[in-house]
Formats: structure tokens, sequence, C-alpha cells
């Protein structure tokens, strides 16, 4: 099994030199593309286009930058519950025709009910990941479907349904999913192509995926994994250790936290966080402790050989994916083309 890399691009240069997310602020156009072209330079081979309730649109986002890029792919985050899913699949299918095959699919179910309901969607989390199960069905019904086909189900009712435009890649796009929760677990093993975890200890990691792995056999399918994490490297051990130091600092310093976790998942990450500072050999929990695990804070730190070597143990178990992103997002993608990225597609090589 090889490995791929993704990384995630933001829309605006707004923000400071420790940036916890990156889809935050306004949009420039031209920062989309250079941030687009220093991960195609530096090998990574897909990015995320993030979502939140305020954020820029992730498919015109994908769109723009696919135009100024030529082998990058786009994984573009998309919640279930504002675009019919017949429409969203001929929407991807015919960006997927457009960008010749480079566009994956995240599916996000939503973080809290408060940010949903900012987009108009009341319904509790439970529901709407039983709305998502019936969505992905949809979606690739819609991308596979020779003739016209009907669905009834109970957030969605289609009747002849068909779509004229299909995917370049076969039999459809990836479709990645996320969560921590039974809810999530139950329907990211039972129909997602791509599960997406965060980085945790390994052998908690391994017993997550074993868990997600049988319920996708139960469903007669396999199912690959992706894990997220924060690598903050330099040419020195201390060195790394310092700059995550220094990072911390000016995360705690900018940004007003309340330590608590939003949902399952980054509570399922402040177990780990509460529990050791250090995990495996450079499984750093600090920034996701102080932040209340938000999103991907979990750090390897460490030289890039070091770092290379626990990305490569993490493969070992199973992950085919890596989403790595910096706190200095675009002069940190660039810094893991050069020697990062390269030493981990060489050690899990064959």
């Amino acid at each position: 099994m090889g490995v791929e890399f993704i990384g995630m691009i933001g829309v605006s240069p707004e923000g400071g030199a420790a940036r916890v997310h990156v889809i935050d602020g306004g949009i420039s156009a031209d920062f989309i593309v250079e941030f687009s072209r220093v991960h195609e330079a530096a090998g990574f081979d897909l990015v995320l286009v993030g979502y939140t309730s305020g954020a820029a649109d992730g498919l015109a986002v994908a769109q723009h930058a696919a135009y100024q890029t030529t082998s990058l792919r786009y994984l573009i985050a998309h919640r279930p519950g504002f675009v019919a899913p017949t429409l969203a699949a001929r929407k991807f299918a015919t960006l997927d025709q457009l960008t010749g095959g480079r566009i994956a699919v995240h599916i996000i179910t939503g973080v809290s009910d408060r940010e949903q309901a900012g987009d108009g969607d009341f319904l509790a989390k439970d529901d709407r990941y039983r709305r998502s199960s019936e969505y992905i069905d949809i979606m690739r019904q819609s991308w596979t479907a020779p003739a016209r086909f009907s669905y009834e189900g109970e957030f969605y009712r289609v009747e002849d349904a068909f779509s004229q435009i299909k995917t370049v890649q076969q039999p459809h796009p990836p479709v990645f999913f996320g969560g921590s929760s039974d809810s999530a677990t139950l329907v990211g093993g039972a129909k997602a192509d791509v599960y997406a975890l965060f980085g945790e200890p390994r052998t908690a990691l391994a017993e997550r995926m074993k868990q997600i792995r049988q319920i996708a056999r139960e469903h007669g399918r396999t199912i690959d994994f992706s894990v997220s994490l924060r690598p903050i490297i330099a040419p020195t051990e201390p060195e790394a250790w310092a700059k995550a130091k220094d990072i911390l600092r000016e995360i705690e310093d900018s940004h007003t936290y309340t330590g608590k976790p939003l949902d399952k998942s980054g509570a399922r990450m402040m177990v780990h966080a509460e529990s050791a500072d250090v995990h495996d050999e450079r499984l750093w929990m600090g920034i996701a402790r102080a932040t209340g695990a938000v999103g991907n804070t979990s750090c390897l730190v460490g030289t890039p050989e070091q770092v290379a070597e626990s990305l490569a143990a993490y493969h070992d178990l199973g992950v085919k994916y890596f989403l790595i992103r910096g706190f200095d997002p675009v002069s940190d993608a660039a810094e893991y083309g050069k020697e990062l990225i390269p030493m981990v597609k060489s050690l899990t090589a064959g």
C-alpha cells in the first residue's frame, strides 16, 4: 500500500505565524493559487478545502485552484442538508470532468448544533448522521446508475433521478468521512471509502481502525484510513521542541480557548492529552490540551528523519493518507516537501 499526503489550503493570508485554523477570514484569489502551487511543488497529492458555516464556498475555491495547477487533487469538505444529493452529485461530477479526475469529497456532518443552525439546519447530530448515510447512497447512485432510479428514505425521496454527467474517476471519486461518536463510526464504516481520524497514540488508533474495519466487513466493503497530524520539524530535536513550545506560547497569547472539547472527537483527543504530554516517540499533545483539541491539534515533533519514521509507523498500521499541515501554513507546506514527504514515501515504498 502506497502513501498519499493531504495538505489544507486556506483562502486568505490573514492570521499570524501560529495558526490553528486556515479557513477563517475573507478570500484572496491570488493567495488560493499561491497556496495550492506551494503544495503541488512540495509533492502533496491532495489538499483539503475546508468548510464552516461562514467560510467561502469550497467547490468554487477548488475550481479556481484546480485551473491554476496541473496534478494536485482537491478534497472538498461538504455538509449534507443544504444541497439536494442529486444536485451535489452533478456538481462534483462536473468538476471532476473539468479537472480531469482531481476531485474527492469529504462528508462533514457538522461539528456543533450551534454552527449548523447558522445555515438553518436544526437536526440533532444523530439525525444528521442518518441523513448523511442516505446522502452518500444517493450521490453514489447518481454517479454510477446507468438508468433512472428512485430512492425513498427517512430524509430523502427522489423519483426517476438520473445524472447525464458521470465522473472521470471510476466508479466515482473517493468519499471521505470522519467522527468519533457511535453514530459516526457506524455510518462511516458502512459507507466511506476513507475514514479520517485525528492523530492518536498508535495503540489507541490501531484499536479504532480495527473497529471501523469490522463494520466495513459486515457491509461487504473494505476501507482506507487517513490520519491528521501537525508536524513540527527542525534540523535537531532540541530545536524542534523549542519551536513547538514557542508555537504553544503564541497560540495561548493570541487566542481564547475554553479548554473544553466541542465534539466526541475532541473529547477523545483530550483524554490522550490529559494522560500524557508525549505519547509514543514524539506525539505531542500540548496544543490539543491548550485548545480543547479543536480540530487537528496533535503534533509530531522532531527532525524530518524522526517525524518520517513516526509517520511510517502509522503507515504500518494500515494508514494510507496523511493530512499534514503546520502552524505557519504556507512556509510549513513548502518545508515538508524538502525532506519529510520524500523520506516518508521512500520508507513506505514497496
